[in-house]
């Protein structure tokens, strides 16, 4: 059964984005660029919100910029291809390799897992993560911590999950002192 990850990058105090939009301060580098497009590798679909969807649109022609060096235009080469399944209500229509959802999120992942396919099911965006966590249907955290305070902002968690006991599977700390952590769901 294909593994459901949720993997993003988190200020030291919980958030994902910053009080004003703000995402600065989790830039990589290019030590933690190349971890994140290794993960990539194993991604078969991903599943978003449409905030994360318009700020991936770049992505899917980022490989006719010529500013680009060869890390990001290997990036853009892996996303663009990528499935996704983009969960929205106001959006009637994608672009690229993007389908909109037609049920639940629950729905999506469990038609997903049934059919063949390989590559894990990545979720992304703090909404749509907590959907699928509250329905128990996550089996891999992996924060990126960053070693800043934003002080508010878009939490990484949901303020009403319920306990989820894990197990720590892999740390590895970067130069930039970021350090990757990954739990999984015990079931």
């Amino acid at each position: 059964m294909r593994k459901v990850t949720y993997s993003m990058g988190v200020s030291l105090d919980g958030y994902i984005v910053g009080p004003d939009g703000d995402l600065d301060w989790g830039a990589p580098d290019g030590e933690l660029f190349r971890f994140v497009t290794d993960e990539l590798r194993g991604i078969g679909v991903h599943l978003m919100g449409r905030r994360l969807y318009e700020t991936m649109l770049y992505w899917e022609t980022a490989d006719q910029d010529p500013s680009l060096d060869d890390s990001m235009l290997e990036w853009a080469r892996l996303w663009k291809p990528l499935p996704k399944v983009v969960f929205s209500t106001t959006l009637s229509e994608v672009q690229g390799n993007a389908r909109l959802a037609s049920g639940s999120v629950a729905e999506e992942i469990a038609r997903l897992r049934a059919e063949p396919g390989e590559g894990e099911i990545a979720i992304g965006g703090a909404a749509l993560a907590a959907q699928a966590a509250a329905a128990g249907l996550i089996d891999e955290y992996r924060p990126r911590v960053h070693p800043v305070l934003i002080g508010g902002g878009t939490p990484y968690f949901s303020r009403h999950e319920h306990r989820v006991d894990l197990e720590l599977l892999e740390t590895r700390t970067f130069g930039s002192r970021v350090v990757c952590f990954r739990y999984r769901v015990p079931r």
